[in-house]
């Protein structure tokens, strides 16, 4: 019997574990795939690992995430909000700044707390990494600024930027309709420009400051919300001249607000948490 928390980020629901107070399960990425089922499972973009620091780092708590699929990916900036939510409303932390361990590094929240409850979350997600190598991809020319591909016989310009998982950033001028994005989006992932696959932006600017953006996930598909696809496409802006560092970002499961401190080169990104519910997984 598995005990789990059903939480979401602007649209972007994982499950969650409780390492804490529960033991481990075996294998979870067969148990990402089988819970993360919208027909036979819980349903989700995946699942997360919430468990004790490791000896070493001065983290509260460490975030392992598995998509659907069941691959492990290094990051999530919408999953992690909602980390640093049961932390404080389940009472394993009583502050209202914490650090969670991930695998793109430990992590800084400020929480937003309303009537004893988190309600929003601030993210610090450190700094882009922008050397074409480390995001990685197979382009020679670094940074990866406005770099023509060609998908599907279709001409595409990408940005490629990582938040400690890869992005590319698609802009365009028209409607992000789903020809763009769940049928372009899969063949890029799995593109041989990135040997690790990728998570795919597209997104249209609506304003000098705002964007709205659809995102294809790698190992999970289209998803409500990608937040560290949104710090991405924050940076991209910028490096196309296309934004200011502050921007909001409207997703389809709700908005939020991203900004590239130029004083520290990191990128912080707000926005809501929420859980669902609770249950018993056999």
């Amino acid at each position: 019997m598995i005990p789990f928390t059903k939480m979401h980020g602007a649209g972007n629901d994982y499950i969650y574990l409780d390492g804490f107070r529960h033991p481990i399960p075996e294998d979870l990425n067969k148990l990402s795939r089988r819970m993360s089922d919208r027909h036979r499972g819980v349903g989700g973009d995946g699942l997360i690992l919430i468990s004790p620091p490791t000896e070493g780092n001065d983290a509260d708590a460490t975030m392992r995430m598995f998509n659907a699929d069941g691959s492990e990916a290094e990051m999530c900036g919408n999953g992690i909000r909602c980390v640093a939510k049961y932390l404080f409303d389940h009472g394993l932390v009583t502050k209202q700044q914490v650090k969670v361990a991930t695998g793109a590094g430990v992590l800084t929240l400020d929480l937003i707390v309303d009537a004893g409850h988190v309600s929003k979350v601030r993210v610090d997600l450190g700094e882009p990494i922008l050397d074409a190598q480390r995001i990685p991809t197979t382009f020679t020319q670094s940074p990866v600024i406005g770099q023509p591909i060609e998908i599907g016989e279709r001409l595409l310009s990408v940005t490629c930027v990582s938040m400690g998982n890869p992005h590319c950033v698609v802009f365009v001028d028209g409607p992000l309709h789903d020809e763009l994005v769940l049928g372009l989006g899969p063949q890029i992932e799995r593109s041989a420009y990135f040997p690790a696959r990728v998570n795919v932006e597209f997104v249209r600017q609506i304003s000098t400051d705002e964007f709205e953006q659809r995102t294809w996930e790698r190992g999970s598909g289209e998803t409500l919300a990608c937040g560290t696809g949104a710090a991405a496409v924050c940076v991209a802006g910028v490096l196309n001249g296309k934004s200011p560092r502050k921007v909001t970002i409207h997703l389809l499961g709700g908005d939020v607000e991203l900004d590239w401190d130029e004083a520290t080169n990191h990128v912080f990104k707000t926005g809501p948490a929420v859980e669902v519910f609770s249950g018993i997984w056999p």
